[in-house]
């Protein structure tokens, strides 16, 4: 499986038509790029059209946070430029995972979401963050409420977004899914390291990370994929460019097999209470103040 991670530049005023507009030209020429190298999934990072700022969408803005005034957005423009998108990727056969605000039923806060579009062009899923910010729960959007796979060529992927970088159990859940890589989506990189806590997450889990996030990041946190046994296989430049990462997802390669064909089995074994056969009743195990 070639799988694309991209990083785009993201901004921050959805009012701002002429900025949703260039954003979608540049998430489809990355997405025309991938397809090109022989990508079958690209990946972009949270607010890859628009992140709404918490000042800008703010009824006590622009000055102080309060709750976000959704008729702000300019709706027909960023739903034009996802409908562009999706007809894109069913044209190049691309799987495309992009990031938006999804719109709910008024007087719902709207979800911030991951759609999964097949290489038919139909969204077929949709990741809603469920752990959220304090700013987002409290001003901004509704909160999901499961986890969300799907599977392209017999590799299943996960789906994970915004600051869910920092929760281990989010995770471990979906490697008892059975996840070959995890997509995760992100506009920040502190607080917290998040390069550090990706490699971290796929060592622990046995499974692949993607990382996308934006172009102003890159410096310092650019984006790319881990590899099972918690190594960067490859991530974009750090020159601040639109661009994307190309690598292979072989679960049989040598920065693998280790990891997919024994860690990852014996920890399963390991949780489902292998070791309680292997206990004993032993005064001396019992008392823990038996010294030598």
């Amino acid at each position: 499986m070639r799988i694309a991670v991209a990083q785009t530049p993201v901004r921050e005023d959805p009012r701002d038509v002429d900025a949703l507009r260039e954003s979608g030209r540049q998430v489809r020429a990355l997405m025309s790029e991938a397809s090109a190298r022989g990508a079958r999934i690209v990946h972009f990072p949270e607010g890859a059209i628009c992140f709404p700022h918490k000042l800008v969408m703010s009824v006590d803005g622009p000055d102080a946070v309060g709750p976000a005034d959704w008729n702000r957005c300019q709706w027909p423009v960023l739903r034009a430029e996802l409908a562009a998108i999706t007809e894109l990727a069913g044209e190049l056969r691309l799987w495309t995972v992009i990031a938006s605000v999804h719109r709910l039923t008024e007087p719902n806060r709207p979800h911030n979401s991951l759609y999964v579009i097949s290489d038919r062009g139909e969204v077929v899923s949709r990741y809603d963050e469920r752990v959220l910010s304090n700013t987002k729960v409290s001003y901004m959007y509704s909160p999901g409420i499961s986890p969300v796979t799907f599977d392209v060529d017999g590799v299943r992927f996960g789906c994970l977004l915004g600051m869910e970088i920092h929760y281990p159990e989010l995770f471990a859940e979906y490697e008892s899914l059975d996840v070959d890589c995890v997509l995760f989506s992100t506009t920040g990189v502190s607080p917290g390291n998040v390069a550090a806590q990706a490699r971290g997450h796929a060592a622990t889990n046995s499974y692949w990370v993607s990382v996308s996030v934006p172009t102003q990041h890159s410096a310092t946190a650019p984006s790319g994929v881990v590899t099972p046994n918690g190594d960067w296989l490859e991530r974009c430049p750090t020159d601040g460019s639109p661009s994307v990462a190309v690598v292979d997802l072989d679960n049989g390669s040598e920065v693998a097999a280790e990891a997919m064909a024994y860690a990852r089995p014996w920890r399963r074994k390991s949780r489902a209470g292998v070791y309680a056969g292997h206990q004993v009743t032993d005064p001396r195990s019992e008392d823990r103040t038996a010294a030598f």
